[in-house]
């Protein structure tokens, strides 16, 4: 998977190092950075909500150089015509370099300066002065971590109260969000945009962010791209850039060329699941589906389409170890495989499996009930020795890795890679912000979070368009998030269609053509 198909989303510990390297290696200095951050800040504010003229705006600046940023927007509110009011965390002697520097340069502007001292109310400092048209937020920064104080706690509240009655400005990110979870420490920022510098980062990509950040606006403030390259960052946001790792047709290509997925699953009561990891992989373009199942159900699955084809195993309605024997002469036919969805609880499934992880396989993508049994068995991964992609949902990864539903949500990258690191595979988790993490530890996210996917069978959908492009020749990265992201252009297509929600996972499968051509189109 090339970064080109993506955008970076570095943490706050790599997003240092490049700031130092700029510094340091380049040689650009650190006040160029700042003026760069702030001036672009500054230019969000007004494309957002037009001349400032005549506006009140209340800046916050913390300790560092996230209040340095505050100081030079201050500024350029101030340049611009505004009644600007500067509340600063840490005595003015206490500023060092490019952050002095913007407060000595507010200070020649005769900006109003107040110190805001731990404990102190910033409602009680800023009452003679009225409730005010703007607020930006600089008191926190990136590298946030741990539960906030109390007492800045009690500050992220009062100017959360600002909220709705004036236009809340975020820079880098909202004060009391992680940049690295997304998490809120205990509270953070209500912004209506926020400006983050250089690159997203990593905690604004994550699961509820969006609630804290408004409109997230990247500007760049100067760091060389050569930087970036040089050391980039661990994960990255993919971009429709994702599709043209998609296989081109051509004239002469028939279905023998154009893969075979087989699609192992099915129990009873539960044969609808392998017909839409089927109907997923042939809306993706696989040239031929056959679905594997036992034998007694085998006529269930078929009744669902004719264009699936059915492989029945067995004699009776459960699955069995016997049944990976009957599949080894048929397993050369296929290029990749499907296992899992629909499969059932029943012991004898993990017999199967055992079984089957013997066999000489194509490339694998566990799903469902192949991963229920991968949690009671965790060596079980390891014995399937070809290229293999998991696709947990939150609560099938919590009981991979032995933690809850809560866990996993809060660190969704780490639980990513975690999976990956345990299958020695590829692993994606799914849910808003889907995460695809490999085993060296690289991450892409997924750009899309719609209710429209939150629907009975989208996994299996989702599983079977993985498998397609499995068997269409991707690597298993590339598959996965070519897969993933086209699975989102989908969802994102039916909320248009169904705004109410209302839609099926079928009808998931059934947009997935259109959703590929209505984006390349574009």
């Amino acid at each position: 998977m090339e970064m080109y198909h993506s955008v970076p989303l570095p943490t706050p510990e790599e997003m240092a190092t490049w700031d130092h390297a700029t510094i340091e290696d380049f040689g650009l200095r650190q006040e160029v950075l700042m003026e760069n951050a702030g001036l672009g800040a500054f230019g969000v504010l007004e494309e957002t909500i037009g001349s400032v003229d005549g506006l009140t705006a209340l800046v916050v600046a913390g300790p560092g150089n996230n209040g340095g940023d505050a100081f030079c927007v201050a500024r350029h509110l101030a340049n611009a015509g505004a009644q600007v009011l500067v509340l600063h965390t840490a005595r003015k002697k206490e500023y060092r370099g490019a952050a002095a520097a913007n407060l000595r340069l507010a200070q020649k502007m005769d900006i109003l300066l107040e110190y805001l001292a731990p404990g102190h109310s910033i409602l009680e400092l800023t009452h003679e002065y009225g409730e005010p048209d703007i607020v930006v937020d600089g008191l926190f920064g990136t590298g946030l971590s741990g539960a906030l104080r109390d007492y800045a706690q009690e500050w992220i509240e009062e100017l959360n109260a600002f909220s709705g009655s004036a236009f809340v400005l975020a820079l880098d990110i909202p004060s009391g969000l992680s940049g690295l979870t997304g998490e809120p420490c205990p509270v953070a920022i209500m912004a209506d945009t926020t400006v983050t510098f250089e690159a997203a980062k990593l905690g604004l990509a994550m699961p509820g962010a969006a609630e804290y950040t408004g409109d997230v606006h990247v500007c760049g403030i100067g760091i060389p791209e050569f930087i970036k390259h040089s050391t980039p960052a661990t994960s990255a946001m993919l971009t429709d850039g994702v599709l043209e790792l998609l296989p081109s047709p051509h004239p002469e290509m028939h279905k023998g060329t154009a893969g075979h997925v087989l699609v192992l699953g099915g129990s009873t009561g539960l044969t609808g699941a392998p017909h839409l990891a089927a109907l997923g992989a042939l809306r993706a373009g696989a040239g031929m589906v056959t679905v594997g199942c036992p034998a007694g159900l085998a006529h269930e699955v078929k009744a669902c389409n004719p264009d699936i084809m059915t492989l029945p195993l067995g004699s009776g309605t459960n699955w069995n170890e016997g049944m990976a024997q009957d599949l080894a002469p048929h397993m050369e036919r296929y290029t990749a495989v499907l296992v899992g969805p629909g499969m059932g609880r029943d012991e004898r499934v993990l017999e199967f499996l055992t079984a089957l992880a013997g066999l000489d396989l194509p490339p694998v993508v566990l799903d469902a009930d192949a991963l229920f049994w991968l949690a009671k068995k965790p060596e079980l991964a390891k014995l399937f020795q070809c290229a293999k992609i998991v696709t947990p949902h939150p609560g099938e990864a919590a009981r991979l890795l032995g933690k809850t539903g809560e866990d996993i949500q809060s660190v969704r990258l780490a639980s990513a890679q975690a999976l990956a690191a345990a299958v020695d595979g590829t692993a994606v988790l799914k849910g808003a912000g889907t995460v695809i993490a490999l085993p060296d530890s690289r991450a892409f996210v997924s750009p899309f979070a719609v209710s429209n996917l939150a629907v009975a069978g989208s996994g299996d959908v989702l599983a079977g368009l993985i498998a397609s492009l499995l068997a269409r020749g991707l690597e298993p990265e590339d598959a996965a998030c070519l897969g993933v992201y086209w699975h989102g252009l989908a969802g994102d297509l039916l909320s248009a269609d169904f705004p109410a929600r209302g839609n099926t996972a079928s009808e998931i499968a059934h947009a997935l053509p259109r959703a590929l051509k209505e984006t390349v189109d574009a």
